[in-house]
């Protein structure tokens, strides 16, 4: 197919209204997962757990909405939106990265927005297969994640790549830190229609989102790549992980409820791109 052909296609669907659809149910999807994901960090923290298998992330989320009534229906549903939200975000880097500017900063930038973007992509439809597999088969579970990383380190070099996941990981959690405090995400929201009061509320509960998202993904790396860096599969598992060793300090009650806090903050922002995106 010719490079105008594709870039034609890539722009209706873009503009489809199906796709628009399927992308804000992704993104309230979305906000869920990260409202189940505070709940379970509060329970985490302040109360005991009613099942020791289930993990403080978003498998654990998967897991609650599973254990729902209509569970395996909202399951799908969820699956179908973050799959649509995965397409969106593909589409957008043909649409408008199709070719790349001269060698230069416009360059460099224009790359660094196709990696972040083709990013976001990939953690959406991961997110949307975990969907569908908690739909099927009830998803997975914390001694599931040990023995995948036990497996990794096992591998020639899997440690040194565990570390160097961790540390892309805490590269992220700074970059939204960051996008936090300077309000960069404002232009991802057209809030126009809003009223005063209430656009200054969802930009403040989105600013605290982005923040208390990023310190939870800098935990998160940093104790995935000193996990891997010293043979510890038991506690190199991602966001459960981190929950976990958090939850064992002396103010880890009051760092998890933070967290929870955050990451029902960034639901907002969720809900707010879902019912009010740009273009």
């Amino acid at each position: 197919m010719a490079t105008e052909d594709v870039a034609s296609l890539a722009r209706r669907t873009a503009h489809s209204r199906t796709l628009r659809h399927l992308a804000s149910l992704g993104f309230t999807g979305y906000g869920l997962l990260h409202l189940l994901v505070a709940w379970l960090a509060v329970e985490l923290a302040w109360g005991p757990r009613p099942d020791g298998g289930a993990t403080t992330d978003s498998a654990g989320a998967l897991a609650v909405l599973r254990r729902s009534p209509a569970g395996p229906v909202l399951l799908w549903v969820l699956a179908v939106g973050l799959g649509g939200l995965a397409l969106w975000q593909a589409v957008e880097v043909v649409r408008h990265h199709r070719r790349l500017p001269e060698p230069g900063p416009e360059r460099r930038k224009a790359l660094l927005q196709v990696v972040k973007t083709v990013g976001t992509a990939l953690l959406y439809g991961f997110l949307a297969v975990s969907a569908a597999r908690a739909a099927v088969s009830g998803g997975r579970g914390r001694a599931t994640e040990r023995a995948t990383v036990r497996g990794v380190l096992g591998w020639p070099g899997g440690q040194e790549l565990v570390v160097a996941v961790g540390v892309v990981v805490v590269g992220i959690g700074i970059y939204l830190v960051r996008k936090g405090l300077r309000s960069d995400f404002v232009d991802e929201i057209d809030l126009e229609s809003v009223s005063s009061p209430l656009r200054a509320l969802t930009r403040r509960c989105s600013q605290v989102g982005f923040v208390l998202k990023g310190v939870a993904l800098v935990l998160v790396g940093g104790v995935v790549a000193w996990a891997a860096a010293t043979f510890d599969p038991a506690r190199a598992t991602g966001l459960d992980g981190a929950m976990q060793t958090l939850a064992a300090e002396p103010y880890g009650q009051w760092m998890l409820t933070a967290i929870a806090a955050g990451l029902a903050s960034f639901c907002v922002y969720c809900l707010a791109r879902a019912r009010h995106p740009v273009g």
